[in-house]
């Protein structure tokens, strides 16, 4: 666990770069003013003693801007020296949910304003700040996370004589259990819980279920079978399921079927080296028109490297393979895919009368496949980026009360963008983290 006591010599703390949907639709970040340095930087703070870092960024960002966030993909960290001692800050992408205006100004911080990305870079008084916001401008912001979490430490097999299904956690497993509700909050506010049917796994969630006032859905597909095997295609169309809905989802289960799990995500995600997504099911055209569409695509930069050539959105972690400890989950933070184009109308004869139907409006030069995919502002769902303070929180970018805005890349209702998709991909990965609950 961290650990801020004076015999510790590194200095750990934790922050994020939140962020809204702006007017035009692009990320606006957040940026705190510190009186008494008269500084602009992105929010953060030092860890309390026993304190996980991601609880820390969230709770950071909250006391210091008003801010609440979810979670999203884990940013680079930056490491220098303060007063003699090392301190390393690590960083989230952060999508703001809302924002209490009351909370500004406080203690540490006299002001906070929204900018753009590359406003940010001109506008942070540290130079180090300037490697996080290029690594979060530099993937999509808008994701939701696909959480794969084993299930806490239970009761061993030799000291429980009734059936393996009702071997409940131990006293240590109970303790962890309220600790990853703390946790798994951070990135999931309002989840959707599955878990195995099984004693440990319901719970590990209970606590977590208790927090966000979620209800467990048991699913019998993730208890232990002889062989894993055995309910493959049931866990395949489970996974499918959580990732096309759009929402936060968190899927409790076994050190023996989590393999499957994880094999299920990266066979229904885009985006990683291993995925092969033809080109037909990214246009809808078939043969040489899918190949050449496809090729324009990746050379015009509408589709990111990894959905049909070139590389990766998301490199899979070297610990992917390896069994997670009681406790540990993987968020796989997932993009929704982008729309078909429209396929190319070919030459109409001389003199053939047309319609003239109004076009859609032209798309910026540059923008990435994950920035085209976001409905503009004033698109129907409420205002993206006002901030306006309804009662005593504002909703930041239309979203209340957590839900989710138009304008963050993820299409109103959940589920995969307008056109996007097909029956064999259900999104785009962005990255796979690891987590457990020693981690420092």
């Amino acid at each position: 666990m961290p650990n801020n006591k004076p015999g510790s010599r590194l200095i750990k703390a934790a922050g994020a770069v939140a962020w809204r949907p702006g007017p035009d639709g692009e990320p606006e970040v957040l940026l705190v003013h510190r009186k008494k340095y008269d500084d602009w930087s992105l929010p953060k703070g030092k860890t309390e003693p026993g304190e996980p870092l991601p609880v820390t960024a969230v709770r950071e960002v909250l006391e210091e801007s008003g801010a609440r966030v979810a979670l999203g993909r884990r940013l680079i960290s930056v490491r220098y020296n303060v007063g003699g001692r090392p301190k390393r800050v690590h960083y989230w992408a952060a999508r703001a949910e809302s924002l209490d205006g009351r909370a500004v100004p406080n203690a540490e911080v006299d002001e906070v304003t929204w900018v753009s990305a590359a406003r940010a870079v001109e506008r942070v008084s540290y130079v180090h700040d300037h490697g996080i916001l290029a690594d979060f401008a530099a993937r999509p912001a808008g994701t939701v996370p696909l959480i794969l979490l084993r299930h806490a430490k239970a009761v061993a097999k030799g000291n429980w004589g009734s059936s393996d299904a009702t071997r409940p956690l131990d006293d240590s497993g109970r303790y962890d259990a309220k600790a990853l509700a703390d946790l798994l909050a951070c990135f999931a506010a309002r989840p959707r819980l599955i878990s195995s049917t099984a004693a440990r796994c319901t719970g590990t969630v209970r606590p977590l279920a208790a927090l966000t006032g979620a209800t467990v859905r048991e699913d019998p597909s993730l208890n232990i079978r002889s062989e894993p095997g055995d309910s493959r295609a049931a866990m395949t169309a489970l996974v499918r399921e959580a990732i096309a809905s759009g929402e936060p989802t968190v899927i409790c289960a076994h050190r023996e079927n989590l393999p499957v799990l994880q094999e299920a995500a990266l066979a229904v995600l885009a985006g990683h080296p291993g995925a092969e997504v033809p080109a037909a099911e990214l246009t809808g055209l078939s043969g040489a028109a899918a190949d050449a569409v496809a090729g324009g695509l990746v050379a015009g930069g509408l589709v990111a490297g990894g959905l049909v050539a070139g590389g990766p959105v998301a490199e899979i972690p070297r610990e992917w393979d390896d069994d997670l400890p009681t406790g540990g989950f993987w968020v796989l933070n997932v993009a929704p895919m982008p729309p078909r184009p429209e396929p190319a109308r070919g030459p109409e004869p001389a003199g053939t009368p047309r319609e003239t139907v109004p076009g859609p409006p032209a798309r910026a030069a540059g923008r990435r496949w994950w920035q085209l995919i976001r409905p503009r502002a004033g698109s129907a769902g409420g205002s993206p980026g006002t901030g306006a303070v309804r009662g005593d929180a504002a909703a930041v970018g239309g979203a209340a009360d957590g839900g989710t805005a138009p304008g963050d890349g993820t299409p109103p209702g959940g589920g995969t963008a307008p056109g996007g998709g097909t029956a064999g991909v259900a999104g785009v990965l962005v990255s796979a983290d690891r987590y457990d609950l020693a981690e420092s």
